[in-house]
């Protein structure tokens, strides 16, 4: 059976599923209980139904049509990864399609209103799998259509016959010389932070949250060393909800130490309808953050549906026991964002200690697999392909990295575009797709690493031989756009958003323009995608702080192709440079901290050879001199090998 068959196969079985459960349509997002951008396979039901495994995107099914709304990352891969099955591709500007665009394309099978004796149609998602606010939206949305909304409902426990397992993977700790403050601390400064918000305990649900505030990593998602759990955070204790297996003697002991408590991952739906035990509660939630189930459990722990159904064991023993046990009371609840992502955005002195000790080894290991590339290119010149496919540099440069000290994991999985595959924005080789690299054209090198004292995160476009006036002009306006961004001061409180013009004055001076966001925050040893600061189109209102990592990403991508991006993650510092000021504003510019500026983390030089110097402005040239000469001062005194040493002098000469 194809691919393809499978899914329809799969999509003809959910229907019938829905026609026993008085459902018209069923909703698939993309995320898990955790809100996260990449996700346990366990919960991985949009892929399973759509077969579309792109980080960000909603199927909907309903009982005689089939679409899959993403972003222009993955439109390309949507199209190729969907061919022949039952789903449609729905191009949406943003990288989760609103409410408002699910309802109504699902409302269009009926053809009028429900009559008073019509049922209205019933609209299903899993409540455990969706954020409160979305849930919120999308409530709204189904009333407005005369439709209901079903959130206890779960088709892939029973359909999902070889559904993987909840991961069981060992945690472990992170040592204070790259964490920087204690747990402890850490849980105090929540604390305090709930209290100014009017409430007295918390509930933490992302993943990389949680690891930050307990100085704990794990394996449980790929490329991020995160675990699975839920923290609830009391005025004088605390619970971590884990699977019990994934502690060790010594992680026990931890938490102990830390006045943490444990108990069984299941079991935050008993504890919390068990709302008698939070009396005098007032907990702090992040509608943003938190799924519907959770938030309903508090919220309406008065108003639990018995009749509610959950097939597989992990929804069935958490809400039954939960439903059990309901209070008829409510938790008094302030919906605010979560304090722990603003707090791990700052970057302490051994974060960005580590930060600095991550790039220099990424670095290494980006100079070996660029000088290996370029050794293979001279030996291919003559011949119609080189003796490597993008599969082949994935792997080649994986394997450099992981002979760096520290180096636990790749932190996102390698995008290595050769021509028109690297207009496909998040293009992953498989082996259906890999092609060999020919002595001409470009490649788009996409890629990052875990390290044990920091995240990385990088992209370089690499001429592979020549080139056309358009590669080389499009590569120009991206390098342009690139260092009018990175060479920007700003006043404090600019937020990303009031900057992300400057990646882009140059591409749109051509008419030409990119969908994705042009740059995000970054993990220490955590997750690759940081937020919520960003360098975006649409309006990101937090703040950019020093202290804060970003990334500086723009691109533009040529469909059937080739495809340019040019990527290097930045610390935001203050900005005490000296500047000429007029008197009446001289005081204000002066001020500590009133102004900010970037420097790059990254260290790899970045290819001249496809720049069009006559659109080089002076101060753009003198840039990427200076970056370059500062790359040749802190790697080459880590390579040992002649080649790789002749090979980054080359490539960092002045231009």
């Amino acid at each position: 059976m194809t691919k393809a068959e499978q899914i329809t196969s799969r999509v003809d079985a959910l229907r019938s599923w829905m026609r026993q459960h008085n459902l018209s349509a069923f909703i698939f997002p993309s995320t898990d209980p955790h809100t996260s951008e990449y996700v346990p396979d366990h919960w991985k039901t949009r892929e399973w139904i759509s077969g579309f495994n792109g980080s960000a995107g909603t199927a909907v099914v309903t009982l005689t049509r089939a679409a899959l709304w993403t972003d222009s990352r993955y439109w390309l891969a949507a199209d190729e990864q969907t061919a022949g099955t039952p789903f449609e591709v729905m191009r949406c500007s943003r990288n989760v399609a609103t409410t408002d665009e699910l309802i109504e394309w699902i409302s269009k099978e009926r053809q009028a209103p429900a009559g008073d004796d019509e049922e209205a149609p019933m609209v299903g998602i899993d409540g455990w799998c969706v954020a409160q606010s979305y849930a919120v939206g999308l409530q709204g949305a189904v009333d407005a259509a005369g439709m209901t909304l079903c959130t206890d409902r779960d088709p892939a426990a029973v359909l999902w016959t070889d559904r993987p397992s909840l991961p069981a993977s060992p945690i472990e700790l992170q040592p204070l010389e790259y964490a920087g403050e204690t747990a402890e601390s850490k849980l105090q400064r929540i604390r305090e932070t709930v209290g100014e918000a009017g409430a007295n305990a918390t509930i933490v649900t992302q993943l990389d949250d949680i690891a930050w505030t307990l100085n704990m990593r794990g394996t449980d998602v790929h490329c991020t060393p995160v675990f699975v759990a839920y923290l609830m955070i009391l005025p004088d204790s605390a619970t971590l909800y884990v699977d019990a297996a994934k502690l060790s003697p010594e992680v026990r002991r931890y938490l102990d130490g830390i006045n943490v408590q444990t108990a069984p991952y299941q079991t935050i739906a008993d504890d919390l309808s068990r709302s008698r035990g939070l009396r005098g509660l007032c907990f702090l939630i992040d509608p943003d953050t938190t799924n519907s189930a959770i938030y309903n459990y508090l919220a309406m722990a008065d108003t639990l549906d018995s009749r509610s159904v959950f097939p597989d064991d992990f929804y069935a023993n958490a809400m039954n026991i939960a439903i059990s046990n309901a209070a008829p009371i409510t938790v008094p609840i302030v919906e605010a964002e979560c304090p722990v992502a603003q707090m791990k955005t700052l970057k302490n002195t051994a974060e960005i200690r580590g930060m600095h000790s991550a790039m220099l080894k990424d670095g290494v290991a980006m100079v070996k697999c660029l000088r290996a590339l370029s050794q293979i290119i001279r030996q291919g010149q003559d011949l119609d392909s080189l003796d490597i496919t993008e599969m082949g540099v994935d792997k080649m440069l994986t394997a450099f990295r992981a002979e760096q000290e520290g180096f636990r994991d790749i932190s996102f999985d390698t995008i290595a575009g050769y021509g028109h595959h690297a207009a496909i924005v998040h293009y992953e080789a498989s082996p259906e797709t890999d092609i060999p690299l020919k002595p001409h054209g470009l490649l788009l090198l996409d890629s990052g690493a875990q390290y044990v004292d920091g995240t990385t995160d990088i992209t370089r476009t690499i001429a592979l031989g020549p080139l056309t006036y358009e590669e080389r002009r499009d590569y120009t306006l991206v390098l342009k756009g690139h260092i009018r961004l990175a060479t920007a001061v700003f006043p404090k409180g600019t937020s990303g958003t009031q900057l992300d013009v400057l990646a882009r004055y140059a591409m749109w001076q051509d008419h030409k323009n990119y969908g994705h966001g042009t740059g995000h925050g970054v993990g220490s040893f955590l997750s690759v995608h940081e937020g919520p600061h960003q360098f975006r189109m649409n309006w990101m209102p937090a703040p950019l702080r020093a202290g804060m990592t970003i990334t500086i990403e723009p691109g533009i991508y040529i469909a059937g192709s080739h495809g340019v991006r040019i990527e290097n993650t930045m610390l935001i510092v203050e900005d005490d440079s000296p500047v000429n000021q007029s008197p009446i504003d001289e005081k204000a510019n002066v001020q500590s901290g009133a102004w900010l500026r970037m420097e790059p983390l990254t260290l790899c030089p970045v290819d001249t050879k496809p720049i069009v110097m006559e659109m080089m402005a002076p101060d753009e040239v003198a840039y990427l001199n200076n970056y370059h000469a500062r790359v040749r001062e802190a790697l080459l005194p880590l390579l040992t090998d002649e080649d790789d040493r002749h090979w980054l002098i080359k490539a960092t000469e002045a231009i």
